[in-house]
């Protein structure tokens, strides 16, 4: 794949050797939003090697509570796939987008040389990097001034703030004191309230986002749960905000319901998460979608390892309007950070940017590792059998 080249749906590999390795993620701070507070996070690794001893790793990890999944569907789907020696993504329910993602981007990962590389772009290459937005997480108000500074310092100049778990009045004070030191031209800043506006009086949402217009808040994210499609619609119609929808996108699978959704709630922005919307290939139809409608979009990780974030990445670096846009929309891909035990990469966050920096080759110990033991399969087979290991 390269830049130039529309995204299709992954190819279909036959004849692999196949495991699963099961790795879960341990925040180094407990992630605090609206809707829980996350401590760890369930993760499997899909590794594949095929005849030519070339190996693809495609990562699954779930948001308990938000993915569609559940960890028992999830585990047993990637061990099914594994036994039968093929990946195809298309052959995964879309009911479980997080499984096609790792079935997609194995694929992908091994259809282009098995380097932990699934698209060639400048950013892959390391000439050149991805906008992206710092993250602000709930916790008491020091705590997100902490984070503002600490962000700032680091040369971001789009933030995010999830808002919704606090006191109000110290929610928006906390805003202010950000907004008057960093002004709106220079700074763009973005919320995120995960559906908490739908506990409030429809007065109470006005003069909230009355409040955070002020702010020149550039988005809200979610502002009401997705069963509330014409509320959403409402906000949208005359938006005191800009509204984004993300959760509303959950579950949304057929071309026809995707259509409705958007010409329904007509909101000006998506946010997109692969493992969470049926994969790359879900994101891109759901992208395609937004860009016939004049909507913006951009990409957050589901908090995956460096593994899916660097997938998720390499994909975007190569969507028509993030690499010929003059000045496209900062991304939500600054995740890597967050967990005691994350895998090695090649990506780093400097200047508000995500970067490729490292050329090396990938580091393979742990998949082959995993693949000792695997069941081998002749090409062609998908027999879903168990075959005598050699």
């Amino acid at each position: 794949m390269n830049m130039h080249d529309p995204w299709p749906p992954a190819p279909v590999l036959r004849g692999l050797k196949m495991a699963v390795l099961e790795h879960p993620l341990v925040f180094k701070v407990p992630a605090q939003t609206s809707r829980d507070t996350l401590k760890n996070k369930p993760t499997w690794f899909l590794v594949a090697e095929d005849d030519q001893g070339r190996v693809g790793v495609g990562e699954c990890s779930l948001i308990l509570g938000l993915s569609p999944e559940t960890e028992d569907v999830a585990r047993t789907m990637l061990h099914d796939i594994a036994a039968k020696g093929v990946l195809d993504a298309m052959a995964v329910p879309a009911s479980c987008p997080a499984v096609r993602f790792a079935v997609e981007t194995a694929a992908w990962d091994l259809a282009q040389g098995g380097v932990g590389n699934i698209a060639t772009s400048a950013f892959s290459n390391g000439t050149r990097g991805i906008d992206i937005n710092g993250l602000v997480w709930m916790g008491n108000a020091e705590s997100m001034r902490t984070q503002f500074d600490s962000l700032v310092q680091r040369g971001f100049t789009t933030l995010k703030c999830k808002v919704g778990a606090l006191d109000w009045a110290q929610e928006h004070a906390v805003l202010q004191e950000f907004r008057e030191r960093c002004p709106a031209a220079d700074f763009t800043l973005r919320v995120d309230a995960n559906g908490a506006f739908s506990k409030l009086s429809s007065d109470d949402t006005a003069r909230r986002l009355d409040a955070l217009a002020k702010l020149g808040v550039h988005s809200i994210e979610q502002p009401l749960m997705p069963a509330d499609r014409d509320g959403l619609a409402r906000l949208a119609e005359q938006p005191v905000v800009p509204i984004a929808l993300d959760e509303s996108l959950i579950g949304v699978t057929s071309l026809a319901d995707r259509m409705r959704l958007l010409d329904h709630v007509r909101p000006q922005h998506l946010v997109l998460k692969p493992s969470l919307v049926g994969g790359l290939d879900g994101a891109t139809v759901w992208s395609k979608l937004t860009e016939q409608r004049d909507m913006g979009w951009w990409v957050t990780s589901a908090l995956e390892s460096n593994v899916g974030l660097s997938a998720i990445a390499q994909w975007v670096a190569v969507q028509p309007a993030v690499s010929e846009a003059e000045s496209p929309l900062p991304q939500g891909l600054g995740t890597g950070g967050l967990f005691t035990n994350n895998i090695p990469g090649k990506l780093e966050v400097r200047q508000g940017q995500l970067l490729t920096v490292s050329q090396s080759a990938r580091e393979e110990t742990r998949w082959r590792q995993a693949l000792l033991g695997a069941v081998p399969h002749e090409p062609g087979c998908a027999c879903g059998g168990h075959h005598d290991a050699p």
